[in-house]
């Protein structure tokens, strides 16, 4: 190792940003252990060794701790009193002296080891520069290209990063055609042996969410806020919003003109069916427009176990409860009220029952 050697390391951290004193500390630890795999003889110890490689022009140096002895048994980690007193005629036996060592043909061994080592860190450096890259993009959206499609999920590829969504992270029905562009949520990036992975969703509420945020200026100045999202992937999807500023409105700005902004993330999501609702401070009002597209006629709240029964018109009942009583669960995901709904007639056949 030489000069050239050292600028090499000096414009690899330039360029790669990895550390040239990691490098030489890593490099001076498999020194190390280079010496001491070559040469250790038999079952002979080796004295403590240490390893420096001069900053500036690239020279190493092996150095090794030995005993000062009276008659030397093991010379790889002991020196006689004699010897050690050509050192420094105050050394006296059961002192400690370290003694530079160069063994032969550790020169090559050296090269070949710093090569490797070198190599080796700078692809680690890299996998620990992407990892904290994008550990930070955890709960954002990212543009994805469909690699690999398989049955327990898909491969995706996000820049510099590979990305996984399992199948349970894909909506039903939902499918991909390889190198198609498709938007995925962050759920979390794992670094492992084979390096950083991401590892994403289709179905996560937050998709929805940010979704919004990039779509609707008003989400973006904090003009309008997303107070609760409740979804059923690949089906639908309610969003209830608010405007801090009366003049500005919530359910409009993110439906944008002539619908242009909710109509680009239904799809993004394959047609996903959204409900935008303003969200309210009065939970009866809130719990009404949670119910949309339904009409609602009245609604009783009770405080204490924060539950609700509305009554809707008897041709409104099976729109508010929705297919398989899908309008309803969002309903009660979105607001976090208990719903019992029901029609006129059935509110008015109970009352009759009450009166006989």
């Amino acid at each position: 190792m030489n000069v050239e050697f050292m600028e090499a390391l000096a414009a690899l951290e330039k360029e790669k940003g990895i550390s040239k004193e990691y490098l030489i500390d890593a490099l001076e630890n498999a020194l190390i252990s280079a010496y001491r795999r070559n040469y250790a003889q038999g079952d002979a110890v080796l004295g403590n060794a240490r390893a420096d490689v001069d900053r500036d022009t690239g020279e190493v140096h092996i150095y090794v701790s030995k005993s000062v002895v009276g008659e030397v048994e093991n010379p790889l980690a002991e020196i006689s009193l004699e010897n050690a007193k050509k050192i420094n005629p105050l050394y006296c036996e059961g002192d400690v002296v370290e003694e530079e060592v160069w063994p032969k043909n550790f020169g090559r061994i050296a090269a070949q080891t710093a090569k490797q080592v070198i190599v080796q860190r700078i692809r680690e450096a890299e996998k620990g520069m992407i990892y904290n890259e994008y550990v930070e993009k955890e709960n954002e959206v990212l543009t994805a290209i469909v690699q690999h499609v398989e049955r327990n999920g898909v491969y995706v590829e996000l820049g510099k990063i590979e990305g996984f969504i399992d199948a349970r992270e894909i909506p039903a029905g939902e499918t991909y055609e390889n190198y198609s562009k498709i938007k995925v949520y962050v759920l979390k990036v794992l670094n492992g042996n084979k390096g950083p992975q991401v590892m994403a969703s289709r179905t996560h509420p937050g998709l929805v969410k940010r979704l919004f945020e990039l779509e609707v200026p008003e989400i973006q100045s904090g003009i309008v806020q997303i107070k609760s999202i409740a979804r059923e992937a690949g089906a639908r999807t309610k969003v209830a919003v608010y405007s801090t500023d009366p003049r500005v409105d919530a359910v409009g700005s993110c439906v944008g003109p002539k619908g242009i902004r909710v109509e680009r993330i239904v799809s993004e999501l394959r047609a996903e069916k959204i409900d935008i609702i303003e969200w309210d401070a009065d939970p009866a009002i809130y719990i009404a427009k949670a119910l949309s597209p339904a009409k609602v006629l009245m609604v009783y709240i009770n405080e204490v176990d924060k539950a609700a029964k509305v009554v809707v018109p008897d041709g409104q009942l099976s729109l508010a409860i929705g297919k398989d009583g899908q309008n309803a669960r969002l309903a009660v995901k979105l607001t976090g009220w208990k719903i019992d709904i029901k029609s006129q007639s059935q509110i008015a056949e109970a009352a009759d029952s009450d009166i006989e």
